[in-house]
This record gives structure tokens, sequence and C-alpha cells, in this order.
């Protein structure tokens, strides 16, 4: 704060040009900020025919935005700006401003409006730059189309290519009716109740998009027409999911993908190749023994030392020696090597 013993000299030169006249009212108000005086007075100080808008001239007088919109409201409320908004010639809506030194009634304000011209942005516009008269198109406006797939690439040669002579068709042979499960058919109620089932199959599959519900059972049902079981066509879905932690960003068009080829049913009571076990190989404990070639009731396996071929128990017992063949003595124990 400044103190009371602060004395201010004022040193004034009258401008010999480019000045404005105020009223000490009007720098004085005591409802205006000074961003509403400053806009005021920087109006006021414009030429004579200047269209410069009061937003323009927050802009040069780098008045913020809600400086400015507090700034017009007094200034409106106190009479020295007035807006009324009509339609010129052309159908062209213009909004008219009155900025005045002195404030004005509503009244007074409308009889110096309705004394000016009305000003419309297409007078300034240079012939050379309005716009042609438009020529009528050839033919009936058809209204744009707002459902359907755009037509496919054929991805071939459209090249002018000789007409190819038409095939006269056979009358022995009979055209094959169309398989009840194409596209265009319904699908089976198995097959939507399949698809219905499939977001509570794998977590990726939840956000399946509900308009992909018919497309998808059509493919199913020709999985179902082939002879595949409800339980293959889950288990090839769910081989065709990432097992690395992938995301399914579009689980309906990774369904399409799966299930757009249908390959063979199997033969029922043949097993794949790739399906049936493998013979199990044996431990490392099993494949250092071998089998005994003594005289076992049953067979016998023994660890080796070496190269021989009996157990030990084989190796211990004495052998038995057998009679002649004509009804000897029946067998006898040999003597036990030394």
């Amino acid at each position: 704060m400044e103190s009371d013993s602060t004395v201010i000299y004022r040193h004034h030169i009258a401008p010999p040009r480019a000045f404005s006249q105020f009223s000490h009212d009007l720098i004085r108000h005591p409802r205006l900020s000074s961003d509403a005086v400053r806009l005021l007075t920087w109006q006021l100080s414009l030429p004579d025919g200047a269209r410069e808008s009061l937003s323009r001239t927050a802009e040069r007088a780098r008045i913020g935005a809600c400086a400015f919109t507090r700034a017009k409201r007094q200034l409106k409320e106190e009479g020295f700006v007035h807006e009324r908004r009509l339609q010129g010639p052309g159908g062209h809506w213009i909004t008219q401003q009155l900025v005045s030194n002195v404030p004005l009634s509503a009244v007074e304000a409308a009889k110096i409006l309705a004394r000016m011209p009305v000003h419309t942005p297409s007078a300034d516009a240079a012939p050379q730059v309005a716009p042609s008269p438009r020529l009528p198109a050839v033919g009936v406006p058809t209204p744009p189309l707002t459902d359907g797939h755009p037509k496919k690439d054929p991805g071939e040669n459209t090249s002018h290519r000789p007409a190819e002579p038409e095939r006269q068709p056979d009358p022995a042979s009979k055209p094959e009716p169309a398989p009840e499960t194409s596209e265009s058919s319904e699908p089976s109620e198995a097959a939507r109740a399949l698809v219905a089932a499939l977001p509570h199959l794998s977590p990726d599959l939840r956000r399946i998009p509900q308009g992909m519900h018919d497309e998808l059972a059509r493919l199913v049902s020709r999985w179902l027409a082939a002879g595949h079981t409800p339980t293959a066509v889950r288990t090839h879905i769910l081989r065709g999911l990432p097992d690395d932690g992938t995301p399914v960003h579009r689980p309906g068009g990774l369904l399409r993908y799966l299930l757009r080829d249908v390959p063979p049913a199997p033969v029922p009571g043949i097993t794949p190749a790739s399906e049936q076990p493998s013979p199990a190989s044996p431990s490392s404990r099993l494949a250092a023994l071998r089998e005994c070639e003594g005289d076992h009731v049953q067979a016998t396996l023994f660890r080796p030392a070496g190269d021989e071929t009996l157990c030990r128990r084989c190796l211990d017992s004495p052998p038995l020696h057998t009679g002649p063949l004509d009804g000897g003595p029946v067998a006898r124990p040999l003597k036990e090597r030394v």
C-alpha cells in the first residue's frame, strides 16, 4: 500500500493526431472493469466504417475468453453495447452490434440500428470467387446405399477378352441338388445353440458380436452336416485359439477363419494315426535287465554282470542228467563241479 505522504504529479501533452475524446465518467465508471473500459475505448477509437467485432477487438487487446464475456455483459447491462439478430437478403442471419460512448436505452438503440444498412457477408465477396451456378446432374438422383457389404475385388485382369463359346448342357448329366446347409439357408437349432454357448467355452470368445451369430451358426451347420459332432467342433475351435497369452481382439473374425473350411469327418471305429497311443518305451531300469534262458515256468529277468545268459539261481543249481530215451532211470543229479 502507498503511504499518505505519496505525491503524484501528472504531465499531459495533447496528441497532434490519432486521438479520441472520452468523458471522465466513462473512464471512471464504478461498475465497469478495466477490461470492459479497454474494450469500449478500443472500439470507439476505430475509424469510421470499421466493422471489427467485439470478439476480434478482445483478441487484439489480449483479453481472455472469460474476461471478454464478463466485460461484454457489463457493457450491455450499462447500455454501452446493444445487439440484435435479423435475417438479411438471401436468407443470411446477421448479428448487428452497436457501441456508443454514452448509455442508450433499448428503444434508442433500435432506432439507430434501423437506420443502419444491413451488411451481408456476400457483399464483400469478389466476383471471381462467387460460386457459379450448378449444372444439373445427368440421370435420376438416387439415395446412397445404407446397408450391405461392398463388392469384393475380383482380383483378376479386367481386360477385354474374347467371348468364350457357350457350352451346351449335357442332357445325360443332371445338376446336383444344392446342399441344405448353404450359406443362404437357415442354420439348425443345434448350430445356434453351439454358437450361443461359445462365450462360455473360453474367455477369448466373450466378445463375439451379436450380428455375427447367424453367420457363425451357418458355418457350424456345415460342420454338423458333414458328420462332425458338436464336441469335435468345440475341440477344433479350442485348438485354434492362441495358447501363448495373446489377447483376441476380434473373436468373430477368428471363428469365421477357423470354421471356413470343413474337413472330412472321421470314419466311426477308426482312430486317426495322429490320435493313436504310441507304444511306451521301456524305462532305464528295465532296459538293463535280460531274460534268463534257463528252465523257468515263467519268464525271469535278471541283471547280468557280463555276457552270461543264465540267472544266478540257474548257475548255482546243478543241471539234471537225463537217462537214455528207452526208459532208463528218470534223472539223477550229476557230481558237483569243482
